[in-house]
């Protein structure tokens, strides 16, 4: 076989240069200088600028149920601006009227991407900064899922999810922290794995689901390691089952039981109860973290 137009030939391996990774000093001039800290005397002020999310973000599959509630719950701590990515926002534009008119001041905007496009995204995010004027927070909630056992999936059905969940996540994230780049103030990215990345479901086959998710786990982790000399944190939250309208339905009323059986707590979750990792990471409280995961699944995960 010939060698790629792209990767160097066998021979070329011995004089090629690697690339190395250049980390921040922490210095007081870098991007993750430590911040002042200072004991409010007001309570309220304290509380109020401890979790204070600045700047604005883009919410990608903000659409969808997760989506929704972590938009609101950022936008409620103080996010100047919001654009949706949404393979089709439509589907959610009660709610997102409805989102407009509880903060009236706040320039709330959607866009119709597919994320796997390398190019629309890009278009996008450049559409993000005329709109908005900055990328500062990107939350990765777009994912699909497929339950199949592994002997009968087509090949196709794997390359779309992998495509979908992992290599548009990194698609989408890429632009963002080249716009971040740009804007020379850092920022924040979360994705949002899930404890499939951690362990096999039950009772449902998904391996290609699951690979998908795990792949977010390290694609987070070198990233943290890569991006934070520009001051950008990324780190990843991992949701349990989540009680919306993917797990919905008479067909897997079995599955549910199973799931709230084999979790301490009982029960699956509402997707409220996700929001406060979604705020933390992209608030100022989360300034020293970087490259974490953040398990929220009622404790599923100890067994």
């Amino acid at each position: 076989m010939a060698p790629s137009a792209e990767l160097p030939g066998r021979d070329a391996l011995t004089s090629r240069i690697v690339p190395s990774m250049v980390l921040s000093d922490g210095s007081p001039s870098s991007l993750t200088a430590a911040p002042t800290s200072i004991i409010q005397a007001d309570p309220h002020v304290g509380a109020q600028k401890r979790f204070s999310v600045r700047g604005n973000a883009v919410v990608t599959g903000g659409a969808g149920s997760l989506g929704l509630y972590a938009c609101d719950a950022l936008l409620e701590h103080g996010l100047q601006g919001l654009m949706i990515f949404d393979v089709n926002p439509a589907n959610s534009q009660k709610e997102i009227v409805q989102m407009r008119e509880k903060f009236p001041e706040t320039n709330i905007s959607t866009l119709k991407v597919d994320i796997t496009a390398e190019e629309a995204v890009n278009e996008a995010m450049e559409e993000t900064v005329r709109v908005l004027g900055s990328v500062d927070i990107l939350v990765n909630f777009v994912g699909v899922v497929g339950c199949m056992e592994s002997l009968e999936m087509p090949a196709s059905q794997w390359r779309k999810i992998i495509d979908i969940n992992t290599t548009g996540t990194f698609i989408c994230a890429q632009a963002a922290a080249r716009q971040m780049v740009k804007q020379g103030k850092g920022g924040s990215i979360t994705f949002v794995a899930s404890i499939s990345a951690h362990r096999v479901n039950f009772p449902q086959p998904q391996a290609a689901y699951n690979v998908s998710k795990a792949a977010l786990l390290m694609l987070k982790s070198c990233l943290a390691a890569e991006w934070a000399r520009y001051g950008i944190r990324t780190n990843s939250v991992s949701p349990g089952y989540m009680d919306t309208i993917l797990n919905e339905g008479d067909g897997i009323a079995h599955h549910r039981q199973i799931w709230a059986e084999r979790n301490p707590s009982g029960r699956m979750g509402s997707p409220s109860e996700l929001t406060g990792a979604i705020v933390l990471l992209a608030s100022s409280a989360g300034s020293y973290i970087n490259g974490s995961d953040i398990v929220v699944d009622g404790g599923a995960i100890v067994f």
